[in-house]
């Protein structure tokens, strides 16, 4: 019995093991958590950051670009031609390597403008190259034996040169302009351009139907447009390739840049420097390009292309703006089904 004025004392049950254990795991769990929110917390400021970075590179290269193509235009409209094609091809060059910052409205932007410029460029080399004088020579008719000389007829003014205006017409290869340098119109034929006549020249296929085109050399851009059912082997192409309106071809292209508008089930096997760039396009598929001829290495040369930087496995579908699913328009072509042989 206590005595009194003693207090009880106080009685403590002892923890159960299974709730000794929990108050273990709490804090642990906790813990776990609250690593787990550090960690989304710094992936999200790195993220951002990122994004900062990403945005401040996409300013400088937009700005850069305005700066190189205003001057590219200051040339073009009072300067050396010469001058201007080398700073016209170093702003393709920017825009090429400077693809990964920008967002894809910019990239097409700084396209079309490259493209506007090198149709500039060749209409100023066709204002600027001389004409050719010829005139039409009537042949004298020896007279008949026995019959009176005729007096001969005074002499018709010559009909004055129109003047030719401020406006050349349409450019090298733009439509309507001449095709100076190509193949338009033709059908079922083997159809070929030498390293002479391709160098540094703005080639075009136009309207061809089941033509096999070879073209061996250093060209300065392709253009084909409307063709059915041809192969088209190309040699480097030192800017850009633009294909538009085709269908069922094969198309065998090494380029720095290459737009694809409004074609389908074609196949191409290219080198480019960029991603390459599809429009309006349906069951067109890609490779590695794979062809070769004498004198290649040496035209690779010329045109600054870089053979170890090839693309061809990354497309831009400008139709196609999702970023979880791969574009239903564009494919690679399985490797066992790769052509190797061309001849």
């Amino acid at each position: 019995m206590e005595a009194a004025g003693e207090a009880p004392g106080a009685f403590v049950a002892p923890l159960q093991p299974e709730a000794a254990a929990a108050a273990v795991v709490l804090p642990e769990r906790l813990q776990r958590r609250e690593a787990e929110r550090q960690q989304g917390v710094e992936r999200q400021r790195q993220k951002k950051e990122a994004q900062v970075v990403k945005e401040e590179q996409s300013e400088f290269v937009v700005a850069a670009f305005a700066r190189e193509r205003e001057a590219v235009e200051a040339l073009l409209a009072a300067g050396p031609l010469e001058e201007a094609a080398a700073r016209l091809q170093g702003l393709q060059k920017l825009l090429t390597e400077s693809v990964r910052f920008l967002a894809p409205y910019e990239v097409r932007q700084g396209q079309e403008a490259v493209a506007r410029l090198q149709g500039d460029l060749a209409a100023r080399r066709q204002q600027l190259q001389p004409k050719k004088k010829f005139a039409f020579r009537a042949l004298k008719k020896e007279a008949a034996p026995g019959s009176e000389p005729r007096p001969a007829e005074p002499a018709r003014p010559a009909a004055a040169a129109p003047d030719p205006g401020p406006d050349p017409g349409p450019a090298e290869g733009e439509p309507g302009g001449p095709p100076l340098c190509g193949f338009s119109g033709a059908e079922d034929e083997e159809l070929e351009l030498g390293p002479a006549e391709l160098l540094q020249r703005d080639v075009v296929l136009c309207g061809l139907r089941g033509c096999r085109v070879r073209l061996r050399g250093n060209a300065n851009t392709l253009r084909v447009r409307d063709c059915r059912g041809c192969t088209v082997l190309c040699g480097p192409v030192s800017t850009s390739a633009l294909v538009d309106g085709c269908s069922d071809c094969l198309l065998v292209l090494a380029c720095q840049q290459l737009r694809t508008h409004r074609t389908r089930d074609s196949r191409f096997y290219v080198q480019v420097t960029s991603r390459a760039v599809i429009e309006d396009c349906t069951r067109v598929s890609f490779a590695p390009y794979a062809w070769s001829y004498p004198g290649i290495e040496r035209d690779f040369e010329s045109s600054g292309l870089d053979r170890s930087r090839n693309n061809w496995n990354l497309v831009d579908d400008f139709d196609w703006l999702a970023t979880d699913k791969p574009s239903p328009n564009w494919s690679l072509i399985p490797a066992e089904e790769r052509i190797t042989c061309w001849d």
